[in-house]
């Protein structure tokens, strides 16, 4: 590991947030911090925290010594001065005092001396930083220090390693006591120059930024040297010959672990897949003992929040036999779930019952022959949980090449999980309404799809933007943010579709919403159209649209929790216009196509619903159409676009807020909702 410090850098920091009003000690706080935590092996997901001490100014203008530390919420790779909130020193150090102190008090206190109420908690662990004289400290999860202290005599490796440089903490949940067991070290070692916090991490500090950072790149230097060494190499187990592919498996995965499943309720809680695989992956995953190594708990006890204490464990799934491996795959489920209950209980009795159980899901799979798979509510926790997962696999595998991986005990690891202030972390903000969920929408790259698409993400929905014009599907995604994604497709195509879903399945898991909205409009008069255009219609206005519910309701079925299928019919479909029969025969057997979906896959949880829209400017009724179109019947653009009832021209946001509502509407199937302003002709009961 090297240094990244820059003194050209550092002085750029200071400069810039000198204009702000930030003092050049915070402002170097923040570098190094930044410095900290881009580097993932050292720090991940909040797996870290840095202080300064400093003077600050308080209301009345005087200066106030405080300390400046991580707050909660804020990402040490990207942190701002407000990330490091400020709080009076004096009243912190006088703590030290104290017998004993409630986690409740100890973050009531430290609130209480914030210089600004309005800041975030301080991290759990300001205390420890406060009773530390020096003025910069630095803390992190390295991956290197793990792996050496997660192992049956890790003391002793480190105590080779770093000698008296270094004092060495033994484990104890982060806060108050912590906090108190490293003053008491550090009284009767005052000349280290950091701490060894045994299988849990890595303290460093100094009275300039530049020493307390570098030192901890020194040390972490060393670890990842000693580790080098190792010999030992993970035993690989027998795998089958040939094996399924990630898209085929995710989504039976995804429907085992849902955390509520109650298809023929319209009730599905499920969980959004993040997978990852590589060499190093690979291997760990497909060790012989990887039954052994994998199920001993977590590296760092932080990790418990998003990863429980131990991953699930599934057969290497064989291509040919799925119906076979899901059947282990849920047995695999249900010993999980137990395995939980029966840890959850045997825990809190040890605590009086006083703890409620979390779910008993799990958030990561390892899939021999495969790779691992992350879960979570969302795309991002899935995500989040798959980095750990990784950071587990690295800090796992060193710790075996040398001996064998342990880690802290059950009851620290149940300690840790059901501690308020972790799980305060994770926030209690209400889901919303189509939060794991994702969907799928064809002709996503303008127009109607582009707007259901943006619909959908805004109401919590994973999507998968799908378009005949890729640079167009990836723009819409971009623009939506987050884990959306574009795909080519060419829903005519049935290879481009096949392709396309499975790229939806494996990259979140599975699918529950389609939204088949993919058409273009084809003019003539009936009896005198060429049949090639009738049939080029009926390629992209009916056949496409039964290709991409097909598919749909393929994964739909493998997951096993249900779904919905939502089609762009037309009011053509109803109401047919003259010369327009190319257009509106295929919409209208598409009308019929929803109604069989719902008669037919009702009893697998699958609703099937249609909108019926009508003059709405996208790529099909385009503005050149709408003028010659005004201009044959006699009537403004304005008056033609708002010919309706309610005089009013109605819009691709309109649609697609039915198509959110009709995606909501669990116990609706086989029905379709108008948009169109109000036009009798195409009206239905």
């Amino acid at each position: 590991m090297k240094s990244r410090w820059s003194d050209t850098e550092a002085q750029d920091y200071v400069t810039r947030y000198a204009a702000k009003g930030v003092s050049s000690d915070l402002a170097l706080r923040v570098y190094t911090t930044r410095l900290l935590g881009g580097d993932p092996s050292l720090v991940l997901h909040g797996g870290g925290n840095t202080s300064v001490k400093t003077f600050e100014k308080d209301l009345l203008g005087e200066p106030v010594e405080v300390i400046c530390v991580k707050g909660s919420g804020w990402d040490m790779g990207n942190i701002e001065p407000a990330g490091l909130p400020a709080v009076k020193l004096a009243p912190l150090r006088k703590l030290l005092a104290l017998p004993k102190l409630s986690d409740e008090d100890m973050v009531n206190y430290q609130r209480i001396h914030l210089l600004d109420s309005s800041a975030p908690n301080p991290s759990v662990e300001t205390l420890l930083h406060a009773f530390l004289p020096h003025k910069f400290v630095d803390h992190t999860h390295s991956t290197a220090v793990l792996a050496l202290t997660d192992q049956p005599d890790g003391e002793a490796i480190a105590r080779e390693i770093f000698g008296d440089r270094m004092a060495y903490v033994p484990y104890t949940i982060p806060g108050f006591a912590l906090a108190k067991s490293v003053a008491e070290i550090y009284a009767a070692n005052p000349k280290v120059e950091g701490l060894i916090l045994l299988r849990h991490g890595i303290f460093t500090f100094a009275n300039d930024a530049r020493t307390a950072y570098e030192l901890m790149i020194e040390m972490v230097t060393r670890a990842e040297e000693r580790i080098a060494r190792g010999k030992k190499a993970i035993a690989q187990a027998r795998l089958p010959r040939e094996l399924a592919s990630v898209a085929d498996i995710a989504p039976i995965l995804r429907g085992a672990v849902a955390l509520e499943n109650k298809p023929h309720e319209g009730v599905a809680k499920r969980q959004i897949l993040c997978f990852r695989s590589n060499q190093k992956i690979l291997n760990y995953v497909n060790g012989a003992e990887v039954s052994r190594y994998s199920q001993v708990g977590v590296a760092t006890p932080d990790h418990t929040i998003r990863t429980k204490n131990w991953p699930l464990v599934v057969p290497a799934p064989e291509a040919g036999k799925l119906d076979e491996w899901a059947g282990a795959v849920r047995l695999a489920v249900d010993a999980f779930v137990a395995r939980y209950h029966h840890y959850f209980a045997q825990n809190n009795a040890r605590l009086n019952g006083v703890k409620t159980e979390l779910d008993p899901l799990p958030r990561v799979i390892l899939v021999p022959g495969i790779g691992l798979f992350g879960l979570g509510g969302s795309a991002k926790d899935a995500a989040i949980a798959a980095d750990i997962a990784e950071n587990t696999v690295d800090v796992i595998t060193d710790a075996e090449s040398m001996s064998e991986y342990r880690c802290i005990s059950v009851e620290d690891q149940f300690d840790v999980e059901y501690w308020s202030l972790e799980q305060a972390k994770l926030g209690k903000a209400a889901e919303k309404p189509l939060a794991r969920q994702v969907a799928v929408v064809t002709g996503g790259g303008s127009g109607i799809g582009a707007a259901t698409a943006k619909a959908f993400a805004k109401q919590g929905a994973e999507v998968a933007v799908l378009d005949r014009d890729e640079e167009a599907a990836k723009r819409v995604a971009k623009q939506i943010g987050g884990a959306a994604i574009g795909i080519a497709c060419d829903v005519t195509n049935a290879g481009d579709v096949r392709r396309a879903f499975d790229m939806a399945a494996a990259t979140f898991g599975g699918v529950d919403i389609l939204v088949s909205n993919a058409g273009a409009a084809w003019q003539g008069r009936i009896g005198d159209v060429d049949d090639a255009v009738l049939r080029q219609s009926f390629e992209l206005n009916f056949f496409a649209h039964q290709a991409v519910a097909q598919n749909a309701v393929r994964i739909m079925k493998q997951q096993g929790t249900g779904g919905c299928l939502l089609f762009n019919t037309s009011k053509q479909a109803v109401n047919p216009g003259k010369d327009f029969g190319p257009y509106g025969l295929p919409k209208a057997a598409t009308l019929f196509l929803v109604k069989q979906y719902a008669l037919d896959h009702g009893k697998d949880g699958i609703r099937s619903n249609a909108v019926n829209a009508d003059r709405i400017r996208t790529g099909l009724l385009t503005d050149d159409m709408i003028a010659a179109r005004s201009k044959a019947r006699g009537l403004s653009e304005a008056d033609y676009m708002g010919g309706n009832l309610l005089g009013r021209e109605v819009t691709a946001g309109d649609v697609a807020d039915a198509f959110v509502f009709l995606a909501l509407a669990n116990k609706t199937t086989a029905a379709v909702i108008t948009v169109d302003g109000g036009n009798i002709e195409a009206s239905l009961r």
